[in-house]
């Protein structure tokens, strides 16, 4: 089956395969990836995990379920600088080492197994979960509870004091995009590790998997400019045009484009 179009079919079911999907984007980069094997798998980290759960109310168990998963090695991949496999969930499951991100979906996989309440919060820069209707948020990468005090510091860490907390960052994230989110992980990863083919398949996952914004046509745009596709830059940089609302930035656009060669050809 094609990777992206497995992807993609992930998101029609109900409930919806979010962890199936992201081992069909590690399949995209690497035709060795078995999503089906890697699922087997699974099943025997659920059941070890229901054995050690406490018995408490559903309700209760998502912080135990994240612990468990600590304990079992999975964690945050501190590795500097950061590299692609900590965002390819067959990787992740292998190393027991990932992105928030990608240990938040594992986590989720495994509540919706357990009947465990529990969702994907889009906070920037560390992806978090949340019971719903819960007054904290919980880190994936361990299960520590999060009140709105530390949530401001986690962003202060991430952006420095001049960001302010808004409800905004606590919005819950829904299964398209967290694949989003993913896609754009992985285009920043796969880039800043010379890879750029790489990124460009992850930049065009980004494009399919719901509203873009103007720093996706400038990541993709500069990818076509490393890989020497001038029109299709241009396509990029147009539509990064039209999105803008900078003025400064609308100016370094249009010097830009008029830097690359005219799309006008003459006929002989």
């Amino acid at each position: 089956m094609n990777p992206r179009k497995a992807c993609l079919a992930c998101l029609d079911r109900i409930p919806v395969a979010l962890l199936e999907a992201t081992l069909w984007i590690a399949a995209e980069h690497d035709r060795e990836v078995d999503p089906a094997a890697c699922l087997a798998q699974l099943h025997d980290l659920h059941r070890e995990i229901n054995a050690r759960l406490p018995m408490l109310p559903v309700s209760e168990l998502a912080q135990p379920l994240l612990r468990q998963l600590n304990a079992l090695g999975f964690q945050q991949d501190e590795y500097h600088p950061l590299r692609p496999q900590a965002a390819l969930m067959d990787k992740v499951l292998q190393r027991r080492r990932g992105q928030p991100l990608l240990l938040a979906i594992l986590a989720l996989e495994m509540a919706q197994r357990l009947s465990i309440p529990l969702e994907g919060v889009n906070f920037p820069g560390h992806f978090l979960l949340r019971v719903p209707g819960a007054d904290h948020l919980l880190d994936p990468c361990g299960g520590r509870r999060l009140y709105p005090a530390d949530c401001r510091e986690l962003l202060n860490r991430q952006y420095g004091p001049h960001m302010t907390l808004t409800a905004e960052h606590l919005h819950s994230a829904s299964p398209m995009q967290m694949l989003q989110r993913l896609s754009r992980n992985l285009r920043q990863l796969h880039s800043s590790n010379d890879n750029d083919l790489a990124a460009l398949i992850d930049a065009e996952r980004v494009m399919q998997l719901g509203p873009v914004q103007v720093s996706d046509y400038l990541a993709r745009a500069t990818l076509y400019q490393h890989l020497d596709c001038p029109q299709a830059e241009r396509f990029d940089l147009e539509h990064a045009l039209l999105l803008s609302d900078d003025p400064v930035q609308r100016l370094k656009l249009g010097e830009r484009l008029a830097q690359l060669p005219s799309t006008n050809r003459s006929i002989h």
